[in-house]
Order: C-alpha cells, then structure tokens, then sequence
C-alpha cells in the first residue's frame, strides 16, 4: 500500500496508539515497521493470530513485566565484550519473563494453536538463569558467594576493616591526643583511612598526611598504626577487583554461547507482545474481526472512526462490491463525506494490517491489492486552478498504476475547476476505472454526476444525511439515495442575509431547483422505506422462529415414533417367541396323548392346533417381517399364480396360487385364502404354483389329508429365506417323523451359502434331528442336505 496514501489516512496515528499498548522495546519496533499485508493469506494469519489474542486476553494476560531490550548486551558478549553487573540483572529479568510466558501458555486451557506455538519455541536456559543470579542480586551488586575466593577476599577486608576501625576508635577515645583532632571522627581519602588533626599538631601525631583542608588549618593524616592494615585493605581490594572480573568473564561468555537462543527467546517474546497489543487496541476500540474475502465484497455494519472520539461518532454502514463497484457520495460540506471516505480506507488498511476494526459484528471487508487516494481537506483548501493541477496529477498516476480489484478513494472528484468541464472529466475519469474493474469511493457536489450514477449500472449514489428541519447534519450514510448541497439552508444558518439567498434562489436555474426537491423528497421516502424493511426483517426473523420450532417438533414426533415403533416390534418378537414355545408345548402334549394306532386323528388335531397358532401369530408378524417395504395394486388383468402380493387386511405376505376374476387364491404358509384383488399390493413376480411339483410338499403336506401317503423323502426350499425355511421345515420335519421317515434330503441349493448355513444351525438345535450331513455327489453334493431323524 502506498505510503501516501497511508499518511492521507493517519494511519501512523493508529500505530501510536498501538505502540502505547505494548510493553517490549522490540514488540514496539514491530508495531513501528507494522504495513498492510501484501497478500489475502497474511492478512487472514495475521486476523486469526490477533483473533486468538482477543480470546486470551479475555481470560487473562501473559505476563510481559520485566522483560527488557538485552539484543545489545548478547551482542557485545557475542564479540568478547565483558557484561556489567547492570547487564546481567537485566539479561536474568528478562529471562525470569520468558519463563513466566511459556508457563503462562503452558497453562493455559483455551484454545489459541498459534500462540502456543510460539510458547512452545521459547527455550528455557536455567542453568544459566541460576548461574546469573548467583553472582548478582535484583540490585546489580556482585554477590559474596559468587565464587569462594571472592568470598575469602571479601571476608579478608571485612576482618582487617574491623582491625582498623577498632585501632582508630582506640586513638579516638585517647584523652592524651584530643587536642589534636579537629574532629573527633573518621573520614577517607583515596580509599584510606584518615583523622582530620590541627595543623599546629603536625609534628606530635606520626602518620602519612594524606590531604588538607582548604584553609590548611586541618590536616587529614594516616596514622602510622593503620598504615600497615591500610596497604592489606588496598591489596585486598585489588584481588577483589580482580576476582569480579574474572567472574563477570566466565559468565559473559556462557551468555556468549547462548546468544542465538536468547535472541530467538526475544523475538518470540516480541512477537508476542505485538499480538496483544493488537488484542488490547481492539478492546480499547470496542473492534471487532472482520470477514476478510477475495470476492471483492464489502459490507461494513456500523463502521466507526477509530480515531475520533467514540462518543461523537455516528456509526454508518459501507456497502460496495456486491451489485456495484462504485460508490458516489454526495451532500454538504458539512455532512462529513470525506470523514466517511477516511474512516472506508483506514479500516481497510487497518484489517489488512491485522488488526480488529470498529464495525459491527459480522461485517464483511473485501481484500484489496492496492489502496489509493486522493483525499484533501476541501474546508481548507482554496480551489484554485494550482490546486486542480495537484489532485488531477495525482489522479492520472492512480490510473497509471491501478489494478484490477484495487481500491480507490477520491474526494471531491472534477472540482477546482470549471463545473460542466470538471463534471465531465469526473464521469470519464469514473469509466475508465470501471473498465478497469476497480472499486472506487468518491465523494462530489456536481449533479451531473448524481443523474450518471442513476444511469449506470455499476455505479450507486449514496449521501451524507441532512435534517432540512434542524439545518443539521446527521452524518449516517444512506446508499441509494444522492444528496443535495443544500447550499441555501447552510448559508443561512451561517446569517449570510435572507434578501441575498432570495435573490439566489431566482437565478437558479429551474431544473436544478427541481433536482434538489426530488432529492429531498427521495431522501423522505428512503427513511419510510427503511422503516418498512426494518418491519419485514422483524416478520421474517419471526417466521424463521416459527418455522425453526415446527422442524423441532416434527423431529421430535419422528423420534416418538421411532421409539414407539422399535418398542412395539420388541414386544411383538417376545409374543411371537412365546406362541412358539406354545406351539412345541402344544404338538408335544398331543403325541403324548395318541399312540401309533391314532395316528391320522392325530396328525389331523395337530394339524387344527398348528392352524390356530398360526392365526394368532398373523397379526403379531405384521409389525416384525411382513410389512412391505413399497408396492403397487394388483391389476388382475396382469398377475399371474406365482407371484407375490401383500394382503392388506390381515398385513401378510402370500403367493398367489389361482387368479379368479377379480378375486385371488394366496397361499399363506400351508392355507389358503380367496381375497379380491383390491385388497392385495403386488410385491414380485415369481414362479408358476404347480400342484404336483416336490416343492408342494410344504404346503400339501399341512392339508386336512392322509400326511403319511402324501410325505416325500425331500424338500426343496431354495430361494426361501432363512426364518420362511425354518418354517417350512418344522412342519415338514414332524410330519416326516409322524410318517415314520428316518431320512430326508433338503434342497437348499448353493447360492452364497447364507440358506445353508442358516438350515444348519436351524437343525443343530432340532429336537427331532438325530444328524445331518452335505448329501453325496449324485444327491446334489454341497446344494442339498441329508437329514437323519430320530
């Protein structure tokens, strides 16, 4: 983005609000250098980086005090330089900090991926954390314990300071040499001790004169008593000095050695910090995050000035790029237009700088390449022929270097110059960017241009709103609608004199006076027309809500009846179980009952039980296996014996056996019923129902006949399933038995094994099978098998 432009935006001012929120001298830096990204990608990183921030700070702040710029100090024991005292206390805070904001992180539950990473990165160096703080203490003094000869020095001085002190107190407190003190006191001169003794008292007090005073009255004399223990102190302090060098040496070059990682540690911490004073600006700000996208549509909700004083500010709402990709602002020069026109391209390089804007939740801002601008101060500056030559020279570099998607702004566009001559270069200089597929905000006072907006499709009027009552602006921004000058009302309310303004008003020229009446007029209708919008979204929002509970509902009464279904089909399987149990219960009660002599009587009431089971069983196996998944009514003109149907008025699966008119004869297991077709659902075409073929057995053999003549050695039940097979089977295994049949075959074909399988573990369990093996080769090999009963 062009640094011009940047600076007609007061862009910088923003950036020294940021700078007040952060705490680090490079977080700062990074702030100072902080430009609109280049690309959509790093806008939308740096927005999601910031955004994380936001949520943090929400919570709590990571601990940024006492982290200071060390980058100088790592340098100059990176080149052998030996670190102050002073450098190692801040160098051991600052590494304090660092540890404090990885734990921070660390800790911290929320969710910010970005953010940890950076934590994660920061590396802790407590070794050399310890070692820093074992030589110096918070206040930068070299520690006793920094070494254990510096602790022998110092211990060394400290005895022999004591020794002096007690010798000088001695000579003090001697009563034979107070006439010889000026002062009763002990005071230094270059690091030695001394005793201020009159002038005329030289000759009687030995020692090493050391210094005078200014009137030479007093002179300040080491006596010769110390003298000795004086020379220890100086040598003493000599090692100590030595000593501390050495320790300060060792230590500059461990930090030497960990230079790359501390510095890495301050750009990690510096980059953090950058982010939340982003975080703390769009607080201050009361920002939010904007949606940025590469469609070029904006919409921006209650867009303030970030700027200005919130309190004063009157929120407006910028839409451009969705049906149009020029916006024409027009009205007085009071009405902020080019207060509206900053506050567009400022938050536009404010969002691509990553940072929250003053909008409304939900605000969509388009990304855009490049920003320019021609914005001047049109309360200020004097339109005048010098002044025209500025904006259009520098309107003709925006055309040269403007692209597609770019965004221009342009504030009293065609002004400074003859009115129709300028309007017409407005409306060339607005083609032009249009065929440029650029997105353009200007502001303008010529009419012409407020009838070619409404004449080209790509271009929308908007206005700074006017209370002609209270000849004040409002300042709210209304697009679709252009704006008058409303030069006479201002002009009175500034008390330029009424006859002037009449007089004014009779030059004008008729359609002009008549333009502006329909403005204002168009202008009323706009606020009824945002009433009545405001009264739709209110139905519609009302609507949804009702229309949002209805789906709840029908899903709630889809579950019920999801529940109520499985509930039934559950209790329905438990009854079906227990008229089976009935059923063994039953048959075996009654061969109990008969011996072999009976044994037509026998099958026949066996049979009659059998029959009012199965009756009763109808009307449960409706809910569990016969409800058909579709179907279509029978035409008897096409179903033919074979074929599958449904019975709608006992919910059962049958085939028909005979078509009779309009009437069917079904086979249901081993009955058979007559139902009119009407009240069948075709369900498949199947095979032919012969009346002699082996497969009959199944159902011949349950007739109110002599099963014993009738019973064959094999069954045929391929293309059954499983539970109809079983079915079959259990009637066909007893009456099998009751004729006295020790072997049968059951052909179950090969298929895909599932009927097989199925009739196998159907007879592992029988209570009439004694074995049962795959038949032989000749007897149809794995596709039948041979039953032994017992």
């Amino acid at each position: 983005m062009e640094q011009a432009t940047l600076k007609t935006l007061q862009y910088s001012k923003v950036i020294d609000r940021l700078k007040l929120k952060a705490h680090t001298t490079q977080g700062k830096e990074l702030i100072a250098s902080l430009l609109p990204a280049d690309n959509f990608e790093d806008a939308c990183s740096n927005l999601e980086y910031t955004k994380e921030a936001v949520a943090v700070l929400h919570e709590n702040e990571p601990p940024f005090g006492g982290i200071f710029d060390i980058r100088t100090a790592l340098k100059k024991a990176s080149m052998g330089v030996v670190l102050e005292t002073e450098a190692l206390v801040n160098i051991s805070s600052t590494m304090y900090g660092m540890r404090g904001i990885k734990k921070f992180f660390k800790e911290y539950a929320g969710e910010c991926s970005n953010l940890k990473g950076w934590a994660v990165l920061i590396e802790i160096l407590g070794q050399l954390e310890h070692d820093i703080n074992t030589i110096v203490d918070e206040h930068g003094s070299m520690r006793d314990t920094a070494s254990n000869e510096l602790y022998r020095i110092r211990q060394g001085i400290r005895t022999t300071q004591n020794r002096v002190k007690s010798t000088l107190d001695n000579i003090l407190r001697n009563t034979g040499m107070q006439k010889f003190f000026q002062e009763n006191i002990v005071t230094m001169r270059d690091e030695r001790y001394v005793i201020p003794v009159k002038q005329e008292y030289r000759q009687a007090f030995p020692g090493i004169i050391h210094d005078q005073s200014a009137s030479g009255s007093t002179l300040f004399i080491e006596p010769m008593s110390i003298a000795a223990l004086n020379n220890d102190i100086k040598q003493y302090k000599l090692k100590e000095r030595k000593e501390i060098e050495r320790i300060l040496k060792n230590i500059s070059a461990k930090i030497a050695k960990n230079a790359d990682i501390l510095n890495q540690n301050c750009d990690l911490i510096a980059r953090l910090d950058f982010t939340f004073a982003k975080a703390k600006l769009a607080k201050a700000m009361d920002a939010s995050l904007p949606i940025l996208n590469e469609d070029g549509h904006t919409n921006l909700l209650g867009a303030r000035h970030p700027l200005l004083k919130q309190e004063n500010i009157v929120p407006i709402d910028i839409k451009i790029g969705i049906t149009y990709k020029a916006l024409l602002i027009t009205g007085p020069n009071t009405g902020g237009k080019t207060v509206s026109l900053k506050t567009f391209g400022l938050l536009v390089a404010m969002a691509q700088a990553g940072l929250f804007i003053p909008v409304k939740e939900d605000s969509q801002l388009a990304f855009y390449s490049q920003v320019f601008a021609d914005i001047g101060d049109e309360q200020s500056i004097e339109q005048s022929l010098s002044t025209f030559s500025a904006h259009m020279t520098h309107i003709i570099k925006i055309l040269e270097n403007a692209a597609n998607d770019d965004l221009v702004l342009l504030d009293e566009l065609g002004s400074g110059t003859d009115p129709e001559e300028g309007a017409s270069l407005a409306m060339a200089i607005l083609e032009k960017l249009m065929d440029m597929n650029v997105s353009v905000v200007a502001t303008t006072h010529y009419n012409e241009l407020k009838t070619f907006a409404y004449s080209h499709e790509n271009i929308e009027n908007a206005s700074v709103e006017f209370d002609i009552k209270t000849l004040r602006p409002t300042y709210r921004l209304l697009i679709g609608v252009p704006g008058a000058s409303n030069a006479f009302a201002i002009s009175g309310r500034l008390g330029l004199a009424e006859s002037i303004i009449l007089r004014a008003k009779q030059l004008i020229r008729a359609d002009h006076a008549n333009f502006e009446n329909v403005l204002n007029r168009l202008e009323s209708e706009k606020l009824i027309y945002e009433q009545k919008n405001a009264d739709i979204l209110e139905k519609e929002r009302h609507i949804f809500n009702l229309e949002k509970k209805l789906i709840e509902q029908k899903q709630e009464l889809s579950r019920k009846k999801t529940q109520a279904v499985k509930k039934t089909q559950k209790e329905c399987a438990a009854v079906l179980r227990d008229t089976r149990r009935q059923a063994e219960s039953i048959i075996k009660e009654l061969k109990a009952q008969f011996n072999d002599a009976g044994i037509k009587k026998r099958q026949k009431t066996i049979q009659s039980a059998r029959e009012k089971l199965q009756t009763s069983m109808g009307r449960f196996n409706t809910v569990t296996e016969n409800m058909p998944a579709e179907g279509v009514s029978v035409d008897p003109k096409t179903i033919k014996a074979g074929d599958i149907v449904f019975l709608k008025n006992i919910q059962q699966q049958g085939t028909v056996s005979e078509v009779k008119g309009n009437e069917l004869v079904v086979l249901l297991g081993g009955l058979k019923t007559t139902v009119k077709a009407a009240k069948c659902l075709f369900l498949a075409s199947g095979k032919k129902v012969l009346p002699k073929s082996t497969r009959s057995v199944e159902h011949k053999s349950f007739s109110q006949v002599d099963k014993t003549a009738q019973i064959s050695h094999q069954i045929d039940i391929r293309g059954m399933m499983v539970s109809e097979a079983e079915t079959v089977l259990d009637r066909y295994i007893d009456d099998a038995v009751m004729a006295g049949l020790k072997e049968v075959i059951i052909i179950h074909g090969k298929g895909t094994g599932a009927l097989r399988k199925g009739i196998h573990e159907y007879l592992k369990k029988h209570r009439n099978v004694f074995s049962y093996s795959l038949a032989d080769i000749n007897e149809g090999g794995s596709g039948a098998t041979v039953v032994q009963l017992q």
